[in-house]
């Protein structure tokens, strides 16, 4: 599982789950999950396709979205799924009538159809936050200080990154979602270990950042600021923010897609221009990531090794 000591750019890419981690290689992904038991539950799986995928998630400014789509269904089934391993049977409880009626009516389902409906409300929330609401207060100030188009889009997009960091602030407030920032801090610290040609051990990943240029963070953030560039070379109405919206959503592809280019640059490239890029993604990942303990470090390890080429060249830029 060593690179020689030989430093290079990693294309295995991964995600914080409910008490683990999620990687996701060439051919191959995995989860590793901390079990209540102390356990580590290791799960493997071919990715579809492998190296030989569709031409349209390799085209540039195409590809931003497909990948992105892809990568969104693999995380939301992937902490579905660990979010039940977390769940322990207990014969003894006894349950009320409305949750027999439950297991009665839904059993296995149960699970599924409650992420699907948290998944349609989170979406709405996102709409309304970093869609509606920004437009609202950009328009309500135009009516204070009349501003033409290009200052009310920075306006609006200031607005969004504000929502963005003050929405992830507040998460960290919580106990569980504390929790899974660590696993993206161990995610983060074993990809750069690796990436070091580092034996991956808990002493070795411990030393290394948690900050990572390629970060589901920093892409976020990426696709906020640069709306705000699209959006008014595309001019997009103002005169009715439900109108707008349509028109956000329309455009939203190829915001992605830029987005994407940028964050590929950012992992393939060590130079000025690519720091410039990261530097806000990674000062953001000061509140999406926390510093590790040994147990989540080892489940980030668990996870990294199983979707580690045998062949080194398939997993380089």
């Amino acid at each position: 599982m060593s690179n020689k000591g030989e430093k290079f750019k990693s294309r295995i890419g991964g995600q914080a789950v409910i008490e683990g981690v999620m990687m996701r290689g060439i051919g191959k992904a995995s989860m590793a999950c901390r079990l209540p038991n102390g356990e580590i539950d290791l799960e493997t799986w071919e990715i579809k396709g492998g190296k030989n995928v569709a031409w349209y998630r390799k085209a540039p400014f195409i590809r931003g979205l497909f990948n992105f789509v892809v990568s969104m269904i693999d995380g939301y089934k992937c902490i579905s799924k660990s979010a039940e391993k977390q769940m322990v049977d207990d014969e003894q409880e006894e349950m009320s009538k409305f949750e027999k009626w439950l297991d009665e009516k839904l059993g296995d389902k149960i699970m599924p159809i409650i992420s699907g409906i948290a998944m349609v409300i989170g979406i709405a929330f996102a709409v309304l936050m970093f869609m509606m609401f920004p437009s609202w207060i950009s328009k309500g100030i135009n009516h204070i200080i009349p501003l033409n188009g290009f200052v009310k889009n920075v306006i609006e997009g200031l607005i969004k990154i504000g929502i963005f960091i003050a929405y992830t602030s507040l998460t960290t407030l919580l106990k569980d979602i504390r929790r899974t920032y660590e696993y993206h801090g161990a995610e983060h610290k074993s990809i750069t270990c690796y990436e070091h040609g580092e034996e991956l051990t808990v002493e070795n990943v411990k030393k290394h950042s948690r900050f990572h240029p390629r970060c589901g963070t920093s892409f976020i953030f990426l696709v906020l600021f640069i709306s705000i560039f699209v959006n008014t070379v595309f001019h997009l109405p103002w005169s009715n923010v439900w109108l707008r919206m349509v028109c956000k959503i329309a455009i939203l592809p190829l915001v992605m897609g830029i987005a994407y280019e940028f964050i590929r640059l950012a992992g393939k490239y060590d130079n000025i221009i690519t720091k410039i890029i990261s530097a806000p993604g990674l000062a953001i990942q000061r509140i999406t990531t926390r510093e590790p303990d040994e147990k989540e470090i080892e489940c980030a390890i668990t996870a990294l090794k199983a979707v580690i080429p045998e062949n080194k060249e398939d997993d380089q830029w």
